[in-house]
């Protein structure tokens, strides 16, 4: 080996690893910006280091990209990597195609022995029953009167598409159950207001037609045009129930009882879950104040599943004459505010024996003048997150605690 070698390899040995040996010395910037090698000259393509006949993948050797080694220019595609040349295998392994992540495993926390749980398969939203606009159903019973043929619309069925509005339930006295809950419940609890049952050609209910028979309520076939024209649905379940209007009034002597006072209540998906928790919960009534929609509506009917009529009710009342009137009668009137330092509980037991407590209208709330004239404000704890609660969610939490502290006066 020359010297010039052995000082070159004694040198690398030297060489601490990570520093340079070259000093601090900038290069001078030239005018026309482009980049230098050592010394002044600039750098060229040509100047870039060539490894020849090197075997590792990734350089080329002295060979210009793109041609043989015979020095012709190669094929599009050939030489490059494709996935039909991909090995097959990977040593011992196969070679897989990496997976999505939406359909990877789930596997649980915890010990590795436990098991895996798949993605559920999607699922298609189930077909909801849409109600229809009280605006269409007018229009239907409009259109059923104007009509000259009487074989498309007989006279009693022009009566039932008049029932199906605010107007006719109010000229005729009467109202309309559909579907199969509610036609059930109207049968077997409320005989005495049925009047007739009618069914679609091909209705396929045999229990619910055996117990229509026995309770023997008049039962009628209809076309399906004139079932989906008396139905408030836009996919009827082909059974409705003519009945007459009636209800029970709440008993305000009781010497315990929880009433609820309904102002302007407009939805009449909420006014029949508000029927619903009232029974769920063992309320002794509601009052309806004027503005709330009417407890016969076909929507209200349907959402409280023909039970509103087990909960004794008043309708289409004043709600400031009530609340004088029940506290003539012992009843401390409670209304819900945003503003209130209390809740329900923490009232004094005495107040609470005879109760009735306000719920308002969905957007505007309950009428400052009602909560003026209460009794006692109370608040719903939750977090500061949420400004108020739907009017059904609402009632039913009061509905909750009313029932608890019954129990506890007991």
């Amino acid at each position: 080996m020359s010297e010039e070698n052995k000082r070159t390899v004694r040198t690398t040995l030297n060489r601490k690893f990570g520093v340079s040996e070259k000093r601090d010395e900038r290069r001078p910037r030239r005018d026309d910006d482009s980049r230098t090698d050592a010394g002044d000259r600039p750098f060229r393509r040509e100047d870039r280091p060539v490894f020849k006949g090197s075997d590792r993948p990734g350089f080329r050797g002295d060979r210009p990209r793109g041609l043989r080694e015979d020095g012709r220019r190669r094929e599009d595609g050939e030489g490059r990597f494709s996935r039909e040349r991909r090995p097959r295998s990977f040593g011992d392994r196969p070679f897989k195609k990496r997976f999505d992540r939406d359909s990877r495993p789930f596997r649980a926390s915890g010990d590795m022995g436990a098991p895996v749980y798949r993605q559920r398969p999607e699922q298609k939203a189930e077909l909801v029953d849409e109600n229809i606009d009280e605006s269409v159903l007018e229009t239907r019973a409009t259109q059923a009167e104007q009509t000259a043929s009487s074989e498309a619309n007989p006279p009693w069925f022009r009566k039932l598409l008049a029932i199906t509005t605010e107007k006719g339930r109010e000229r005729e006295g009467r109202f309309l159950g559909e579907g199969v809950h509610v036609v059930d419940e109207l049968v077997s609890r409320h005989r005495e207001i049925v009047i007739a049952v009618y069914v679609v050609e091909g209705f396929e209910d045999e229990n619910l037609i055996e117990k229509i028979n026995d309770a023997e309520v008049t039962l009628h076939v209809l076309t399906p045009e004139q079932m989906k024209q008396l139905s408030s649905t836009v996919t009827p379940q082909g059974i409705i129930a003519h009945c007459r209007i009636a209800n029970t009034k709440p008993v305000y002597e009781a010497s315990r009882s929880v009433l609820t006072l309904v102002d302007a209540v407009q939805d009449p998906g909420n006014l029949g879950t508000l029927f619903r928790t009232s029974l769920g919960f063992g309320s002794n009534g509601m009052v309806l104040g004027r503005g709330t929609v009417s407890p016969f509506n076909p929507k209200v009917v349907r959402g409280s599943s023909g039970t509103f009529l087990r909960v004794p009710f008043e309708f289409d009342i004043d709600l400031v004459d009530h609340i004088n009137f029940l506290r003539s009668k012992g009843y401390t009137i409670i209304a819900t505010d945003l503003h209130a330092k209390q809740s329900l509980k923490e009232i004094p037991k005495h107040k609470l024996r005879k109760m009735a407590f306000l719920v308002g209208n969905e957007g505007a709330g309950t009428n400052p003048y009602f909560i003026e004239l209460a009794d006692e404000t109370v608040k719903i704890p939750m977090s500061s997150e949420l400004e108020s609660l739907n009017v059904s969610v609402a009632h039913g939490i009061l509905s909750y605690e009313a029932a608890q502290i019954q129990e506890e006066l007991k």
